[in-house]
């Protein structure tokens, strides 16, 4: 039976339960331009305020997916991804989806733009020259295939009715509803036709979660959501109380990631949090046969450089330079003012506010405050010193980059701010605090 879609909000605004066709026409007709933007923003308070169930959230996201093209793909192993919910120094992309390729597996990463204090894997990309972060369907087609992992944007035709609920929930304070974040994240990777996804949900300081009580609700939704709609799904809760890497920007986490690849700096807990989350992605692959072999393979392709080679085919394919593994110093650029930023006292870290540091990187230019702003790729902070390190007029808090002295000082104000020194022995807690999978 059609409703009206003030009869569809009415009802869920009354606390009753959405049929999935009368949740499908609303989506149609937010496509298609019938429903009005009213209608939306009092449809996303209505889901706010009375919440959905478990199979309301499917049949909505299902429905979203719908809105626009689905991918299928014919590849001869499983087709994965991953996705975070974001922070600050989260490189883990550029490393997961090629040391994930080298194992067989067929990675169609459809990635985002900086939010807010977070960086984009997006503008990350594009700070490679020539790279072609929007390619037209073909190309990302022919280079899944060819390569084993495209890593580029969102098409205009995949999941558009999340585009418009998005920008309706972004201004009418309805962004925080985990009902609508699933079906915004889960849509755009069922369109992409994936057989398994990984959802890396962070919490703490750098975090949208700052506790894990709230990504745990977050994880277990997406899991729950995602495996009813047909998508084998896991998430890990991983720690973001400091940058994960020790750099943060465009450019720099780029060179970070390149360094990583070919050995030259293998940080622990980035390590730990990359390897976790590519040994998930084999097993919901069917590509290991237990955690212990997956996360076997993932460390052989990182070591052996199999997923270096992987990730300069992959830039090569998608327009970058043949030499960018090898001389990815020549080809990103660098900002002309580097300083150091020492604390006011020598110490041990004991803590950092770790959406300070990314807003600093933002201040710098290396994010956006509005979403036609352009992006600094050059600038950011690298050498960011981790919690229980000490510190000293040998050992600096950070490393700026900017492109201007008054933007360095700034900069080296704000990662002062940022960091709390003090005598106490300090550790981080675990980079990975639990997993949720298909029974949560």
């Amino acid at each position: 039976m059609t409703l009206l879609p003030q009869e569809i909000i009415r009802r869920k605004r009354d606390g009753g339960v959405l049929d999935p066709e009368h949740i499908a026409q609303f989506i149609e007709g937010l496509t298609a331009g019938r429903v009005t933007e009213g209608q939306v923003a009092s449809f996303a308070m209505a889901i706010f305020f009375r919440g959905l169930s478990v199979p309301e959230r499917v049949a909505l996201t299902r429905a979203m997916m719908n809105s626009g093209t689905v991918l299928t793909w014919d590849l001869p192993g499983p087709v994965l991804d991953k996705h975070s919910t974001g922070g600050v120094g989260d490189t883990v992309s550029l490393a997961l989806g090629p040391a994930v390729a080298a194992c067989g597996g067929y990675v169609p990463m459809i990635s985002g733009r900086g939010l807010g204090h977070t960086g984009g894997t997006l503008d990350k990309f594009d700070s490679i020259p020539g790279y072609v972060t929007q390619p037209d369907l073909d190309t990302f087609r022919r280079v899944t295939r060819e390569v084993g992992c495209a890593i580029i944007g969102q098409t205009a035709d995949l999941a558009p009715a999340d585009k418009r609920l998005y920008a309706i929930r972004d201004v009418t304070a309805t962004v925080e509803s985990i009902d609508l974040i699933t079906a915004s994240i889960l849509s755009k990777k069922l369109a992409a036709g994936l057989q398994g996804l990984v959802m890396d949900v962070k919490f703490g300081s750098g975090a949208f979660m700052d506790n894990a009580a709230d990504a745990r609700k977050l994880a277990e939704s997406l899991v729950l959501v995602a495996n009813g709609a047909g998508l084998p799904t896991s998430a890990l809760l991983t720690d973001m109380n400091e940058p994960l890497a020790s750099a943060a920007g465009n450019a720099v986490e780029m060179a970070y990631a390149v360094d990583y690849l070919t050995g030259r700096r293998r940080e622990k807990r980035f390590h730990e949090v990359t390897v976790e989350l590519s040994a998930e992605m084999l097993m919901l692959g069917k590509l290991a046969a237990n955690i212990a072999d997956a996360r076997a393979k993932i460390e052989h392709a990182i070591a052996s450089g199999k997923a270096a080679e992987v990730f300069q085919r992959m830039v090569t394919a998608l327009g970058g330079p043949s030499d960018f593994i090898e001389n990815h110093a020549k080809h990103l650029q660098a900002a002309p003012v580097v300083k150091a930023v020492h604390a006011e006292r020598s110490g041990i870290v004991q803590s950092i506010a770790t959406r300070d540091v990314g807003v600093a990187v933002v201040a710098l230019g290396g994010g956006r405050t509005r979403p036609q702003d352009p992006i600094d790729h050059a600038v950011g902070l690298t050498q960011l010193a981790a919690i229980g390190e000490t510190v000293d007029a040998a050992r600096p808090l950070a490393i700026v980059h900017a492109r201007s002295e008054d933007a360095a000082e700034a900069a080296a104000r704000a990662v002062r701010a940022a960091y709390t020194v003090g005598d106490a022995k300090a550790s981080p807690g675990p980079s990975i605090l639990e997993r949720i999978g298909a029974s949560a």
